[in-house]
């Protein structure tokens, strides 16, 4: 369809039939984002409060749903980068976020570690590197008065604000130790969400399952704090909740994408969103079958 097709479309959204209506919003879903500058200019020409509502209906409906193919292509095995993954759940709530400017700004933080970086520093030294880059040169902290709110949980939020939860924090720290070789891996322990150190050393095999492997495990939300299992222990013993394997070992990067959804819609639950609530939970349903 060439764009005086197009134009012509987007000349009929604000006719007062429901079903012409809804016949050319199916037409231009079906186009996809190649007609997103063209609904924009409309919205921008008109003062009809109708017709900017529907335009930004669909807008937002080609949107989502390329989110949500884009995550289900990322759920692929072979797919699953972590920031990569974070980004695009942020493109729910910012869509025409700068990926580049955002990758630019980790880079940099990796650059500012690796300098400090030498082959002679044990596990616990290189991790007293990344917390001293990462929270005093790069001023990143908890975000403890707003712990429940959405910015927390978007990635793009937090690298700009410095400000995060306890996911969202450790999502950038994991990169940025994975992205130098460091072998810092998620741990998806409940009501909370921890870092865990892995011995990566010769003769080992890629089991990151095996708890014996976790040197010791890392909270980010406390300055990159280390922590040891007996704390962890203690943790969930005071959540009441029994010992499991999977609170002590790595998780895959589906899984951190998954918790980073879940704290989404637990924070629109919160503040009485359900559109966005229904929306982010097809979101977490298009990885379900990974």
């Amino acid at each position: 369809m060439d764009k005086t097709q197009i134009h012509a479309l987007v000349s009929l959204l604000d006719d007062p039939d429901e079903r012409v209506y809804s016949q050319i919003q199916e037409k231009l879903l079906q186009l996809g984002e190649d007609v997103i500058p063209v609904l924009e200019s409309a919205w921008e020409n008109s003062f009809d409060s109708v017709l900017q509502q529907r335009i930004e209906g669909i807008i937002h409906r080609i949107q989502f749903d390329n989110i949500r193919r884009s995550l289900r292509e990322w759920a692929l095995p072979e797919h699953q980068e972590l920031l990569t993954g974070a980004l695009l759940i942020a493109r729910y709530q910012y869509p025409d976020l700068d990926e580049a400017h955002l990758r630019k700004h980790v880079e940099q933080i990796k650059q500012d570690i690796w300098l400090e970086l030498n082959n002679n520093l044990t596990a616990l030294e290189k991790v007293r590197v990344i917390n001293h880059i990462l929270f005093d040169v790069h001023n990143f902290s908890a975000n403890t008065q707003n712990y429940h709110a959405p910015q927390n949980s978007y990635i793009n939020n937090v690298i700009e604000s410095k400000r995060g939860n306890p996911v969202s924090l450790s999502i950038i720290y994991a990169v940025i130790a994975q992205d130098l070789r460091i072998p810092i891996y998620g741990v998806n322990l409940p009501e909370h969400f921890i870092l865990a150190y892995v011995d990566n050393g010769p003769g080992m095999n890629n089991d990151f399952e095996d708890p014996d492997r976790v040197l010791f495990y890392i909270n980010p939300f406390s300055r990159g704090a280390p922590v040891n299992k007996k704390e962890i222990d203690s943790f969930l013993k005071q959540q009441r909740l029994e010992p499991n394997a999977e609170f002590y070992t790595p998780c895959s990067n589906l899984m951190i994408i998954r918790r980073l959804l879940n704290n989404l819609i637990a924070s629109y639950e919160k503040l009485g969103y359900p559109n966005k609530v229904a929306e982010l939970k097809i979101l977490w349903k298009a990885l379900e079958d990974f």
